[in-house]
C-alpha cells in the first residue's frame, strides 16, 4: 500500500463506521495469513472462520456507512 492510498483511505473513512470497515478488513487479511501459515488443519479452519466473521462485520459497517450517505456512490475499485 502506498502512502497516497493511505491518505486517500483516511479521508474516505471519517466516521466510526468507516474506520471499523477498515479495521475488520485488515483483521480478515491478518487471520487469512495466520491460516495460511498454520501447521494444523483445525487451527487453520478456526482462523478462516474468524476471518469470515471479520468480513461479515466489515460488510455490516459498510452498509451502515452507505446508509448514512444515501446520495454517495459506492467506492470506486482501484485499478489492478
Amino acid at each position: 500500500m502506498s502512502d497516497g492510498s493511505r491518505v486517500r483511505a483516511a479521508r474516505r473513512r471519517v466516521t466510526l463506521d468507516g474506520q471499523l470497515v477498515t479495521y475488520w478488513e485488515r483483521e480478515a487479511l491478518r487471520l487469512e495469513a495466520l491460516a495460511a501459515a498454520s501447521r494444523w488443519g483445525w487451527l487453520a479452519r478456526g482462523h478462516r472462520r474468524k476471518a469470515d466473521r471479520a468480513r461479515q462485520q466489515a460488510a455490516r459497517f459498510e452498509a451502515r456507512e452507505h446508509a448514512r450517505t444515501p446520495d454517495a456512490s459506492p467506492p470506486e475499485a482501484e485499478p489492478s
